[in-house]
């Protein structure tokens, strides 16, 4: 088929959710390392961990804002239904990351042990906050928007769920994840040491946490329980599992060896494991379990547009990225500043 309104949406899918698995992974870890300050009490190793993410950090936003953009720009069905569903843990999410930005600097330039010890604490509650709320949209999402003649007709705390609130766990556990095996990664001595210990059990934890939000989403929506159980769909959707378990083999055998960027390559797959997994259960519908892609998407002509306007744009910040990861590479130490 050739029609554009029919393929459009498809690519629009694919730029929306490669701006959501960037911007999970990149700012993944550095909310991780927020959550770590309750563990890691040295300050010269907090001093550390925040050099380690330093200058890259507010670059990783710019996924979030693209995505967000997109969402708006080219499904504004999906958007206008989503926004007031998720009005709520969007506004707390959107505050815990502002004020982690301002603890973030501020907690550098405060002088007396009070002052940043505040600020220390306002940048860990901020970076769990953020990504509790970011894993209760997520399972909100999953479990469904209620509609009526495409409109959202819901109440304003329907996201908040059991289902809801294991996924906003579940985020939490996999971004501290992220954030160890990145310290894995760019740390060394006592900190990588006592970093690769925590990766260890947060790797238990999160494989527990994927089997049970794996275990209860087909069960959430009737189409979702044939999607991945039905013959021959459940062939089809073996592999997904089937991954999981070998990147935690993968993983744990790294970490009781000296390599450095296995376990944080691993932590990466499984959440682009967990994606598509989603991406299975709720294909192709843009607003589960009602709203397609094609219900919700802009008229043709904008679609083209704006598609113009993202392929000229997506090479600089992708550029961007890349450059500055590379420019700041290797490992950190305690003789390293970058504020």
């Amino acid at each position: 088929m050739t029609d554009p309104a029919f393929y459009l949406p498809f690519i629009w899918a694919f730029i929306v959710i490669l701006a959501v698995s960037v911007y999970v992974i990149l700012d993944g870890f550095d909310l991780g390392l927020g959550m770590l300050f309750a563990f890691e009490t040295k300050q010269e190793h907090r001093d550390i961990m925040i050099n380690t993410i330093a200058p890259i950090w507010d670059g990783n936003e710019t996924w979030m804002v693209l995505g967000g953009a997109t969402l708006f720009g080219v499904f504004p069905g999906a958007y206008s239904t989503l926004l007031p569903a998720f009005y709520i843990p969007i506004i707390i999410m959107l505050g815990a990351l502002i004020f982690r930005g301002v603890a973030f600097e501020f907690r550098i330039m405060a002088h007396a042990s009070t002052h940043r010890r505040f600020w220390n604490v306002g940048f860990m509650v901020g970076s769990t906050l953020a990504a509790f709320c970011q894993g209760c949209i997520l399972g909100g999402y999953v479990q469904g928007i209620r509609t009526t003649n495409g409109a959202f007709s819901g109440s304003a705390m329907d996201w908040l769920t059991p289902f809801s609130i294991l996924c906003g766990l579940s985020v939490v556990v996999g971004y501290a994840l992220l954030g160890t095996t990145w310290l894995v990664w760019r740390t060394a001595g006592a900190l990588e040491q006592q970093s690769r210990r925590w990766s260890k059990r947060l790797a238990l934890m999160m494989l527990a946490c994927i089997i049970a939000v794996s275990c209860w989403t087909p069960f959430l929506h009737a189409p979702y329980l044939h999607r991945w159980f039905a013959y021959p769909n459940i062939i089809y959707g073996m592999p997904v599992p089937a991954l999981v378990a070998v990147t935690g083999v993968i993983m744990w055998r790294s970490l009781g060896r000296e390599d450095a960027v296995t376990a944080f390559i691993c932590t990466i797959a499984w959440f682009l494991l967990s994606l598509v997994g989603l991406a299975i259960t709720i294909w192709p519908y843009a607003v589960p379990p009602a709203l397609t892609l094609w219900d919700v998407a802009a008229p043709v002509s904008s679609q083209i547009f704006q598609l113009v306007g993202t392929l000229i744009l997506l090479p600089f910040i992708t550029g961007y990225t890349l450059y500055s990861y590379y420019l700041f590479r290797g490992k950190v130490t305690k003789a390293d500043g970058y504020h």
